[in-house]
């Protein structure tokens, strides 16, 4: 039944990706999930706002903390579209999230290569769901842009 709901929540996370992609922007999307419940739907602004922090995961957290009138998601979990960055994970750590799952890899800037013990040591990760869709997203975004 995990399973089930990881991939369905994912999906919420990659529509996200895709409204990024419409925009523009690299198409990464998060959603926080609270109860069985999505709590915030995000996706990355960093054009649209000319701002560089404003990476899915980043907005996610602040508009889940919003809704549940605090700082710490240690109830909750993030499902995101592409491995967070170091920021983005660091942002995750603080907020001491208690589950993150991710789709693809980030293989050049993702956390678990430059910063592997930034996230809170509570959380627990699960890494690959729907990955190939994520990848796949990923990969035409900047292919268009070249």
């Amino acid at each position: 039944m995990e399973e089930n709901k990881d991939t369905y929540y994912m999906q919420q996370a990659l529509a996200e990706a895709r409204k990024a992609y419409d925009l523009g922007e690299v198409p990464v999307g998060a959603v926080v999930v609270c109860n069985d419940r999505i709590i915030s739907r995000c996706h990355n602004l960093t054009e649209t706002l000319n701002d560089v922090t404003a990476h899915a995961e980043m907005q996610a957290i602040t508009a889940a903390a919003s809704y549940i009138g605090g700082k710490y998601l240690n109830d909750c979990t993030m499902y995101v579209s592409v491995e967070p960055c170091p920021m983005c994970a660091g942002a995750i750590g603080w907020a001491q999230l208690g589950r993150l799952v991710y789709a693809a890899d980030d293989d050049k800037r993702g956390y678990r290569r430059l910063a592997p013990d930034v996230l809170h040591p509570k959380t627990t990760v699960e890494a690959g769901v729907c990955a190939a869709e994520a990848a796949e997203l990923m990969k035409s975004f900047f292919k268009e842009k070249r």
